[in-house]
């Protein structure tokens, strides 16, 4: 099937060095392409870390991957997301995909998501998942895009929540690359909203297993600086991580949601943990804050991500 034209005008505009590191992504799979952190000295500037100064946030959500086991660790980890519910109520999270272990299989949705989750679902929080390797397992994945619990609009969406508006990828290697790059660009350009949050299961930078993934930071970086995304979320290592600013835009794993790998620090981390954790993310008009919260339902990252403007 042939390229529409703004599609083949923005993969060309990728350039010879960034097209060949995509394909081989796609054709490899996702998660093979394995990268070691790369020394960005100089490159990142720094990130504020501190107690909040109060007031009253704009809007407050949560992030979380790598959930969908069902076993005592995502269970601890859900107690601790519905205890910051009772002192800090928020109504959404960012669910970063491997939703379903180890397949995908929607059947055990029961097991893995509606039972360790009920205290918040009762509450009514909204789950936004997005697929994640695991997930795509069984029939690509598409059981859980039509699942109503995860709030999918499709394989890739976006939805807004006042001042934030958020962009869901699948970063899959079997996703359609062509067509969603130019749609998040199209939905990056016409968006008015403040924040912009863009999320998927892989990650671009990260000192965990996965390593900083060359291709993704080629394609996508770019993007996030010409738009003033502010935010990456994701997954797929089992850690937390949140780095300093790059290019305009922090980076967030919080893939400790059932389990936990070892995870280093690179030149351009601003916190790594390999802890069971959950990500919670308060907005203000100036700032967005960011919290690290482990299973013993205490903060051990705090940082602060400057709203910035685009000319």
């Amino acid at each position: 099937m042939g390229l529409k034209r703004r599609q083949f005008l923005f993969l060309g505009a990728l350039g010879s060095l960034e097209l060949p590191l995509l394909w081989q992504f796609l054709r490899d799979g996702s998660g093979s392409q394995v990268l070691a952190p790369v020394d960005l000295a100089g490159a990142a500037s720094s990130i504020q870390a501190s107690a909040s100064p109060g007031g009253t946030p704009q809007l407050r959500f949560v992030a979380v991957a790598d959930t969908g086991t069902g076993d005592r660790a995502q269970y601890q980890v859900a107690d601790a997301m519905a205890d910051y519910h009772r002192t800090h109520p928020f109504a959404t999270v960012i669910l970063a995909g491997d939703n379903i272990y180890n397949n995908g299989e929607i059947g055990k949705v029961t097991a893995v998501f509606e039972e360790p989750y009920k205290p918040l679902l009762q509450k009514d929080v909204r789950f936004f998942a997005c697929l994640g390797n695991h997930d795509i397992r069984t029939d690509n994945g598409e059981p859980q895009v039509r699942y109503p619990g995860f709030n999918m609009k499709g394989r890739y969406y976006t939805f807004r929540q006042g001042p934030v508006q958020f962009f869901t990828l699948d970063t899959n290697g079997n996703a359609d690359w062509p067509n969603q790059l130019t749609w998040l660009e199209q939905e990056l350009k016409r968006s008015d909203a403040p924040w912009k949050v863009v999320y998927g299961h892989h990650p671009i930078y990260s000192s965990g297993l996965y390593g900083v993934n060359q291709a993704f930071v080629r394609i996508f970086t770019p993007l996030f600086e010409r738009y003033g995304v502010q935010l990456y979320i994701n997954g797929h290592d089992h850690d937390y991580e949140r780095t300093q600013v790059i290019r305009g835009t922090t980076y967030l794993v919080c893939g400790a949601g059932a389990g936990q790998r070892p995870v280093g620090h690179s030149s351009w981390t601003a916190c790594s943990a390999d802890r069971l954790s959950f990500a919670a993310l308060e907005v203000y008009p100036d700032r967005l804050e960011i919290s690290g919260i482990g299973t013993d339902y205490q903060v051990f990252d705090r940082g602060t991500v400057p709203l910035r403007s685009i000319s």
